[in-house]
């Protein structure tokens, strides 16, 4: 009980396993992945839960290797259309004894198929499908299935026969004399070998004059690959009768050993004990591979992340410099705002009479309402056009970095097959392609605008709250509220390149002079520095919820292809648990 609860455990995080992202060895690892479940399913857990069930033996081989002749000749009857008339065995049949037909009509074998008890052979076109025959001449306490080709030039075939070998308690092996050293048969018997799975090889067609030499050399190669305590038969090259059935001295010895086989219990449960503990063992080893597969699948998307993430961390750092190094007062900005403050005449007032220099910033800055919006305006578009700019560029860095790995590229190509998707349902514009990754949202705009004209305000109700006192409410209405805020945000985007003392100074950071002075006229220097503190850590606020929204749609993309990074310690630690039940 303690065994089957562990493998439970180990199939609901397998189950769970995301494998999503493309990197190195995934398409082997979502193989793996799909053989181990089918081996819980399909072997482990029901063969667990009833050992007392009959044995189950798969017959199975390459093409032509007359597996299906065998079968009817070892059961007495046709049951299972050979090659000759069907090239592949499309539909595996299972035959049983009546008496045992409790045990496969429910899914205690290969829950995932259908059932059929249709008597005829042939005429069947549902791939999968699950005929169950009864037949006397099977003893109780043994099923005979038999499979597709291994070797199937139909690959849902040769699926079906690794299933169904994999869902085997014996594997009742069919080769020839003339391909019994081909390559594929050897993989499906080193496969056994290495889970120790019980097998019993059939060598076919074997030549009367060859076939003592043929049958010690496919023993030696079974020695050679652990297999050299597997019962080894051999089937004379010779014709069939008018139902295709070998003569029954041919396959005297074989269905002798199957019948031994299905009467002593104590041997049947050795089989299956052999069978079972090679199976488990082999789940435990497989698992810790896929573990890796799943954390490489983890790191990857850490990985990934953090590229895109550090484009646009770079991208608010570039904003926030540019908001401080003077940038900001260049071309327009700097047009409007010395246009509005005269700002030529008033330097020159600085080092000579203070009076006369706020008399001139009174009549200046007090009574232009028009040119107060024009200077708002301008950084308003100043400060959009820098933020797209550098969006622009962040999200050019992210897609950069996600174009250099495989699964970056598959992210990036999924999200575009998306957005031309969900673009193609919207109208007649729907045909443009939608942006990619590396461009700036369709939201962006709009959104950096409103970001703008938030943090304008913020500075514009800050010179408010800072002259709540009586005295510096008369000087702000002297000067007024929107000349003020505007020469904060002067000032500190001037304030990285310094402000000058005297008017020989760049001409952005000169006019922040004029700024400067009135500010510490109106408010002192030590409240001005605490102001131009405060709007910067508002807009660098803003700026940097802005760029999350835009980082936001790589970590969507992300989440579309979801991979926990806790899955691999699970599996690790559900296998111990298992191994440690064994």
């Amino acid at each position: 009980m303690a065994l089957i609860t562990a493998l439970m455990k180990l199939r609901g995080v397998l189950a769970g396993s995301q494998l999503p992202l493309e990197v190195v060895g995934a398409d082997e690892a979502r193989q793996q992945q799909k053989a181990m479940l089918d081996q819980l399913d399909d072997y482990l857990l029901p063969r667990l839960v009833q050992l007392e069930a009959p044995i189950l033996a798969v017959v199975g081989g390459s093409t032509g290797a007359g597996k299906s002749t065998l079968v009817n000749t070892v059961i007495g009857k046709v049951v299972s259309e050979p090659g000759v008339l069907r090239p592949t065995t499309r539909s595996p049949v299972l035959i049983h004894h009546p008496a045992d037909a409790d045990w496969f009509v429910g899914d205690r074998v290969l829950p995932g198929m259908a059932r059929t008890t249709a008597e005829e052979p042939g005429g069947m076109e549902d791939a999968g499908q699950l005929r169950l025959v009864a037949a006397d001449s099977v003893p109780r306490g043994l099923a005979v299935l038999d499979a597709p080709d291994i070797d199937s030039v139909v690959e849902a075939n040769r699926d079906l026969a690794t299933q169904l070998l994999s869902a085997a308690d014996l594997w009742l092996f069919v080769t020839t004399a003339a391909r019994y050293s081909d390559a594929v048969p050897w993989e499906f018997l080193q496969s056994a070998s290495d889970r120790s799975t019980a097998v019993a090889v059939v060598l076919d067609r074997a030549p009367s004059e060859t076939i003592d030499d043929i049958t010690g050399h496919l023993a030696q190669m079974l020695l050679e690959r652990g297999l050299g305590d597997s019962p080894l038969f051999s089937i004379q090259e010779t014709v069939v009768d008018g139902n295709g059935m070998l003569p029954q001295a041919a396959v005297a010895g074989i269905k002798d050993w199957l019948i031994d086989l299905a009467a002593d219990a104590e041997a049947r449960a050795a089989v299956v004990r052999r069978t079972l503990q090679g199976a488990v063992s082999a789940m435990v080893k497989k698992t810790v591979p896929f573990a890796a597969a799943v954390k490489a699948q983890a790191d990857t998307a850490v990985e990934l992340r953090a590229a895109a993430e550090s484009a646009y961390e770079q991208g608010v750092q570039d904003i926030a410099k540019a908001c401080q190094d003077g940038t900001v007062m260049r071309g327009e900005v700097l047009a409007r705002w010395q246009e509005f403050v005269g700002t030529g005449e008033l330097l020159k007032g600085l080092q000579s009479n203070g009076g006369r220099l706020r008399d001139r910033l009174k009549s200046s800055l007090g009574n232009k309402p028009a040119e107060t919006r024009d200077v708002s305006d301008a950084i308003q578009s100043g400060l959009e056009s820098l933020l797209a700019e550098h969006a622009t560029a962040s999200a050019e860095r992210a897609e950069k970095a996600w174009q250099e790995t495989a699964a970056g590229r598959q992210l990036l190509a999924s999200a575009q097959v998306r957005a031309d998707g969900a673009g193609s349902g919207a109208g007649a514009e729907g045909n443009d392609a939608a942006p990619s990754l590396g461009a700036l949202s369709e939201q962006f705009p709009a959104a950096a605008s409103r970001t703008v004209r938030e943090w304008q305000a913020f500075v514009l109700d800050l010179v408010r709250r800072e002259g709540a006192d009586k005295k510096s409410t008369a000087k702000i209405l002297e000067y007024g509220v929107n000349g003020l805020g505007l020469s904060l945000m002067v000032v500190m985007f001037a304030s990285a390149a310094g402000i000058p003392k005297d008017a020989a100074a760049s001409a952005g950071a000169g006019s922040a002079v004029v700024g400067q002075r009135l500010l510490e006229a109106v408010f002192g220097d030590k409240a001005v520095q605490g102001m131009v503190d405060k709007a910067r850590e508002d807009l660098d606020g803003k700026v940097h919820a802005l760029m999350d929204a835009e980082f936001a749609r790589y970590l969507a993309v992300l989440d579309q292809h979801p991979v926990d990074a806790e899955t691999a310690r699970q599996l690790t630690e559900a296998a111990r648990a298992v191994e440690d039940c064994t």
